[in-house]
């Protein structure tokens, strides 16, 4: 089978691998889609997976091989998935903390997205495996796994109805959660970045203030929206450590960042740590996701609440990974989705 193999900076090459062989409990799967996400995009430009790694996990495909005892899926089936597992009985498992379980790094789908077939393990298969509505193309099914996250997320923010919420960066992730918000009954969602082509597709999808922080004061439309309140709600979702510091300025009384996208490694910033007493403000981190959003985010796709036909805005080859990863990381591109079909 064919993958594309990450090697170096600016260095994918399309090579002929083995294709995997399943065992008992697992399945084998045809890619139709993969998407290219920020960590993806991050992990290459910042040489943080070694040499030989095919990145790629926000897939969509067809099995075309169930292994001995695998009795929830059929060969034909088109699902969607995502890289890690859980394992359910752990100390953060029990805590419903499912992504700091020790064995959820340990699992991966082999080899990656960016190849022809994977292999799903048994507990895959068991836990992380969903199917697809026929009427959802594997185009736009290739954004549960994204979708997910932001559900994910979402929940560690406790957004009750009526909040004002500010979205830091209208990047793939920040327009998903900007989209989410608007069918939360919150009351104004303020999306800032400076990427004017992005701020559009912003007010598209029906967020209400889009900012760019080139030529408007963030601070100026946070108070004039929440009458000098703040926000009750920020979610950072660009990897930039600086905005931290920003984000807590924003907040009301006790309100809440959530911080969604990697910061830059051993990055400090210096933040008013007075507010979390006699504010009673909060941070929380937030990574990847659990086996628990992805039916919600099928749904959310399905019906129209995430605009897949505008979200994803180029489709290209196995063979162009290397060139989708530095077009979709090219603030200058009027890009928002890339996704690698076969």
């Amino acid at each position: 089978m064919k993958a594309s193999v990450y090697h170096d900076v600016n260095d994918f090459r399309l090579k002929d691998m083995e294709t995997p062989n399943i065992g008992y409990g697992e399945v084998l799967l045809k890619l139709k889609a993969c998407g290219v996400c920020g960590t993806d995009i991050h992990k290459a430009i910042h040489r943080s997976v070694p040499p030989e790694t095919v990145l790629g996990h926000e897939f969509a495909g067809e099995i075309v091989m169930i292994g001995e005892g695998v009795t929830k899926f059929n060969v034909g089936d088109r699902v969607v998935g995502a890289i890690h597992v859980p394992c359910f009985t752990c100390h953060y498992c029990q805590r419903q903390q499912y992504t700091l379980c020790p064995e959820f790094k340990q699992t991966n789908i082999v080899p990656g997205g960016f190849s022809e077939y994977i292999h799903l393990s048994e507990r895959h298969v068991r836990h992380l495996l969903f199917k697809i509505p026929d009427s959802m193309s594997y185009l736009h099914a290739s954004l549960a796994e994204p979708v997910a996250c932001c559900i994910h997320g979402q929940k560690a923010a406790d957004i009750r109805p009526g909040d004002n919420v500010l979205i830091m960066g209208a990047g793939p992730i920040g327009l998903i959660h900007g989209q989410l918000l608007k069918h939360k009954d919150v009351s104004k969602v303020i999306i800032s970045d400076i990427s004017s082509y992005k701020l559009k597709k912003a007010k598209k999808f029906g967020i209400d203030y889009p900012v760019n922080i080139k030529n408007e004061n963030l601070k100026a439309v946070v108070n004039q929206v929440t009458n000098n309140e703040g926000v009750d709600i920020v979610i950072i979702a660009a990897g930039i450590s600086s905005l931290l510091p920003e984000a807590i300025q924003l907040l009301r009384r006790g309100g809440r960042v959530i911080c969604f996208s990697p910061f830059e490694q051993n990055s400090e910033v210096q933040i008013d740590a007075s507010r979390f007493f006699k504010d009673e403000i909060s941070i929380v981190g937030t990574y990847s996701v659990s086996p628990f959003e992805f039916e919600e985010a099928i749904i959310h796709i399905s019906n129209g609440t995430i605009d897949a036909k505008s979200m994803i805005t180029h489709e290209m080859s196995l063979d162009q990974v290397g060139e989708a990863i530095n077009f979709a990381a090219n603030p200058a591109e009027k890009v928002i989705k890339v996704v690698i079909t076969d």
